[in-house]
């Protein structure tokens, strides 16, 4: 049974309100922009400003109990690698079979190595990627099940494009155009569609048997003008019904997609959001903003009416990227204070 179908009542007192605990911290020389999970939940990868990359193990939770104060320690390291790019590490991304993983960096390089999920170690040469005249800030795998080829999208700075890399064979053999502001997030959620949101406040969506923007949402109108808020954040729930997107304003706004409408826009912080999450069953939302909060927004009832959220962890500085855990029911987060930390709420 999956460990999210807790029912968590946000609208309790901050008494009864549900409290994730810290369970491990890792600490860098400088901010900690990018964390990805390995599909299983066993590892995780890390990526920081200070150009070191690290894989780390998930620890074990069984020993987290509410209202004990148990010490953070640092989680066990597996991998590490310095001066893995030349600049900072922006994104981290583990493919679907855990096979490979990639990261992206403001060196304009994208870097990718095999994994050997029995062993847990890296294998063979990494391969580098400098199709891109930017900073690669975001990047998302598809798997093509016609060549059973992995494929990598990714995107950033420069000239606004979004590169489709076959993974086999090393080569970048699609760009699409449309975006003309930097990109800063992608988010798959199938083997052909993945979505992008830019600095020039649009938001797309893309197909790969088409090969170009299947859909374009604008920034709607409020109060008779139109809001100007880049589109920091963008994720999919795993039904492909619903988008969440965040954005420079400190706003989200959650489209029904296949309505091809938006259904509210809320404001969940006070700064810039950075990076938004569906749950693993998308019962709850995960958003991190650079006011250093990470809020829990419940999405369980009628999404058009107002919806109720929790701040759930908090940072020393800047929060900039979240990820849930692909089955358990906890997150790990990373600041600009350089630190990434596995939260987690203990059993009941």
């Amino acid at each position: 049974m999956n460990s999210e179908t807790k029912d968590l009542d946000l609208r309790k007192g901050d008494v009864e309100r549900p409290h994730f605990e810290a369970v491990t911290t890792l600490s860098d020389s400088q901010a900690i922009r990018s964390v990805d999970f390995h599909p299983n939940g066993k590892l995780y990868a890390v990526g920081s400003n200070s150009k070191t990359f690290r894989i780390c193990q998930y620890p074990q939770l069984s020993k987290l109990r509410h209202g004990q104060q148990t010490a953070v320690y640092p989680p066990s390291v597996l991998c590490k690698r310095t001066k893995h790019h030349r600049g900072s590490i922006y994104c981290t991304c583990w493919s679907r079979d855990g096979e490979l993983i990639a990261t992206g960096s403001n060196d304009k390089t994208i870097k990718y190595m095999r994994f050997n999920n029995d062993t847990n170690q890296l294998v063979g040469h990494e391969m580098e990627l400098n199709m891109h005249d930017g900073t690669v800030r975001d990047m998302c795998f598809l798997d093509d099940s016609s060549t059973k080829s992995r494929l990598l999208a990714s995107g950033g700075a420069g000239d606004c494009k979004i590169y489709i890399t076959d993974c086999g064979s090393g080569t970048p053999f699609q760009a699409y155009s449309g975006h003309s502001g930097h990109i800063l997030s992608l988010y798959s959620w199938n083997n052909a569609m993945f979505v992008s949101g830019s600095q020039d406040q649009t938001i797309r969506f893309w197909d790969l048997r088409v090969n170009v923007s299947v859909n374009t949402l604008d920034n709607e109108r409020k109060d008779g003008g139109l809001e100007n808020s880049a589109v920091t954040a963008v994720c999919v729930d795993p039904t492909g019904r619903l988008l969440i997107s965040g954005h420079a304003d400190s706003s989200c706004i959650l489209y029904d997609i296949r309505g091809n409408r938006p259904i509210q826009r809320f404001y969940p912080h006070t700064a810039e959001i950075r990076c938004v999450r569906f749950s693993p069953s998308a019962y709850y939302m995960l958003t991190c903003s650079y006011d250093n909060s990470i809020r829990l927004t419940d999405l369980q009832g009628d999404l058009a009416h107002e919806l109720s959220s929790v701040v759930v962890a908090e940072h020393k500085d800047k929060a900039i990227t979240i990820r849930w855990h692909p089955t358990e029911f906890s997150f790990i987060s990373t600041s600009a204070d350089k630190t990434a930390t596995l939260w987690a709420l203990p059993p009941s």
